[in-house]
């Protein structure tokens, strides 16, 4: 690990030592710990040894999910000229990039694809050699491309797969509408490179510009500037000014329109999902007001939304400019617009102060989901902040039962693995339950003036953990030496779990849910009797998601008859719900849990399903008949994720 201090390194390798000796667990294991072995002195000198060279090997600023030869030679600026082929599933055109050679004796550059057709590439319109390496299951291949001796501008031509993991073509069928196909891509983690040759690694930050052809009758938005009225002609341009890595460059096409929610605020839709949408989201701008009066004034001119269809494998995407969210949180409560209080967040920490290589991804997340919870106080209120905290912190304890302890570290070693594996409740929830530590010791308003003052040092930079950790060292230590410990700062960064006397969140508005739970348990109080008529969806998901595992039929019977539970239509407590009756068998419920399945693929939402699932044999019969089925309209991500549970 270079450039960093020795006592890290001490108690990074002593971490090291430790998870050496603990016994593997695979992801679903429930009961996952860290507790060293006993071993001989020579065995801790083996362990010791051994360690040190894996603590020797790993560089903080490498990233190891590219091929490119960024210290050498890097993309500034990135021109598109794409036509989208419905029929044959392909983006057909060229990139055009503009290099700068930090090395001045470097002789070719190195770009990230993933099955890719290169047709040709050329300076000036002069041919140059290259050559396409062999493909790696986790990186895609690596295109060597020998640069030119005066230009500094080379354009590929190419073409994308129709099984390009970073997009994902939909069928009329598969939209609200019906009537028309739609495109959309999903850069991150490491996608951009089967839609783009390109320097896929977020040390790399680009400009971009864009024209992109459809069919007539199609419109197309991006991660850049998006015009609210642009007419429909099939050719659209677009422009990014700002520098961005490669994971936030998106694009997408279909059947859409605009509603404006504010002044600089709007969401693109298929008209079917509009105005639902408009009214669900119509706090985004007062989101964006009180964001910026907090933390500094937002970067990036407009915010929109873009509504996309059912398939979208996450919840939301934090594309500068224009956020791709899931249909799945529009509720008709606004219960489930944290997700966009989320997405507007990275606007600060993700698209401004972004992560330099996906070890670091905490420092996205955990920093953005900190402000998730700030904004969701600001504008909702101290309750709704303490509820989805304490829900949070218990999606946090549900990972750490089931995670490895070496998946359980914010600074993660990725190393040999691929990049979508550092995605979990530990860059999120840990993250930010680290950084409500450090308010609670300093105080809520030192620690805003410290991130108003660490988004604008780190302003459209890329930073690792170490340098992270420089900065406080440089900052917050000196400011609260009494407060704030070192070894502390690292016992959060570098090793597994929750350290002792973090913060635990609580709520007022969960104590009568308990104990509403509790005499149902004990027989005290019927379900048809339990006053639920005030709760908020937080309280019916804190009411589920705490029931015991094992429940008898007659009980689920009980509470499916009073609460119409197996009909909900909010997403999120339709979820809890199926997973009591995966867990419990209940098969009332079992062809609901099929067309739940079959018509989503967000993969918060399935993934848990499938994987419970798979847990008996005839669990396992039913996920792969679900997954045969919804296989077609899922994303390359929700298939890679969820096909080891079926098969």
């Amino acid at each position: 690990m270079k450039n960093t201090p020795l006592k890290q390194r001490v108690l990074v390798l002593s971490l090291l030592i430790t998870l050496s000796s603990c016994s593997k667990t695979d992801l679903d294991n429930e009961q996952a710990t860290a507790k060293p072995l006993q071993q001989s002195p020579e065995q801790v000198l083996a362990k010791q040894t051994q360690a040190e060279k894996q603590l020797s090997d790993i560089d903080s600023g490498k990233d190891y999910h590219s091929y490119a030869n960024s210290e050498d030679v890097q993309v500034r600026h990135i021109t598109l000229d794409l036509r989208a082929d419905f029929n044959a599933k392909k983006l057909t055109g060229s990139a055009q990039l503009t290099v700068e050679r930090l090395n001045p004796e470097v002789k070719e550059l190195v770009l990230d694809t993933r099955d890719l057709l290169i047709s040709s590439i050329t300076s000036e319109g002069q041919a140059l050699d290259f050559e396409l390496k062999p493909a790696d299951e986790n990186l895609g291949a690596a295109l060597h491309i020998v640069l030119p001796q005066k230009s500094n501008v080379i354009t590929v031509n190419y073409a994308t797969s129709p099984s390009a993991s970073g997009a994902q073509w939909l069928t009329p069928a598969q939209t609200a509408g019906k009537k028309h196909p739609f495109l959309f891509t999903q850069a991150q983690a490491i996608h951009a490179r089967s839609f783009i040759p390109l320097q896929d690694s977020p040390l790399v930050r680009v400009t971009y510009d864009a024209v992109i052809r459809t069919p007539k009758e199609l419109l197309a938005v991006m991660s850049a500037s998006n015009a609210p009225d642009t007419e429909r002609d099939g050719v659209y341009e677009f422009t990014m000014p700002q520098a961005i890595p490669s994971y936030l460059i998106a694009l997408a096409i279909g059947d859409l329109e605009f509603q404006a929610m504010g002044e600089r605020t709007g969401v693109y839709a298929e008209p079917s999902v509009l105005a639902s949408a408009a009214a669900e989201f119509e706090d985004t701008e007062s989101m964006l007001i009180a964001t910026e009066a907090k933390y500094g004034p937002y970067s990036w001119d407009r915010y929109d939304l873009l509504i996309l269809p059912p398939s979208f494998p996450f919840g939301g995407m934090e594309n500068p400019r224009l956020s791709f969210i899931t249909p799945t949180v529009i509720a008709g409560d606004k219960s489930l617009v944290a997700l966009i209080a989320h997405e507007l967040a990275h606007s600060w920490s993700g698209n401004t102060v972004t992560n330099a290589t996906w070890r670091d991804l905490w420092l996205n997340e955990g920093f953005t989901t900190y402000l998730t919870y700030r904004i969701m106080e600001m504008i909702y209120g101290e309750d709704r902040y303490n509820m989805e905290a304490v829900l949070g912190y218990q999606d946090l304890q549900a990972d750490i039962a089931s995670l490895s302890a070496d998946d359980q570290i914010l600074a993660i070693d990725l190393r040999g693995r691929d990049a979508d594996d550092v995605f979990s409740n530990i860059p999120y929830e840990k993250g930010a339950l680290f950084l409500r530590e450090i308010e609670q010791k300093i105080g809520r308003d030192n620690f805003d003036k410290f991130l108003l003052t660490y988004f604008n040092e780190f302003a459209f930079k890329s930073i690792t953990t170490d340098e992270f950790i420089t900065y406080l060292n440089k900052t917050l230590l000196v400011q609260y030496s009494e407060e704030l410990d070192s070894d502390r700062i690292n016992q959060w960064i570098f090793q597994a779990g929750i350290p002792e006397g973090a913060p635990v969140p609580q709520s007022d508005a969960f104590v009568n849910v308990d104990l509403a739970r509790k005499q149902w348990l004990e027989g005290i109080v019927e379900a048809q009797k339990i006053e639920t008529s005030a709760w908020t969806v937080h309280q019916w998901l804190y009411f589920l998601n705490n029931m015991p595992d094992a429940l008898s039929e007659q009980q689920m019977l009980s509470l499916d008859k009073a609460f119409s539970l197996t009909a909900s239509k909010n997403n999120e407590i339709a979820h809890s719900w199926l997973m009591m009756a995966v867990k419990n068998d209940y098969q009332i419920a079992f062809p609901r849990l099929y067309e739940y399945l079959t018509s989503i693929g967000r993969n918060k939402l399935v993934k848990p399903l499938y994987r419970e699932l798979s847990k008996t044999p005839e669990g396992k019969a039913f996920a792969k008949r679900a997954f045969d089925a919804a296989k077609p309209g899922y994303h390359p991500l929700t298939v890679s994720a969820n096909e080891a549970f079926v098969n």
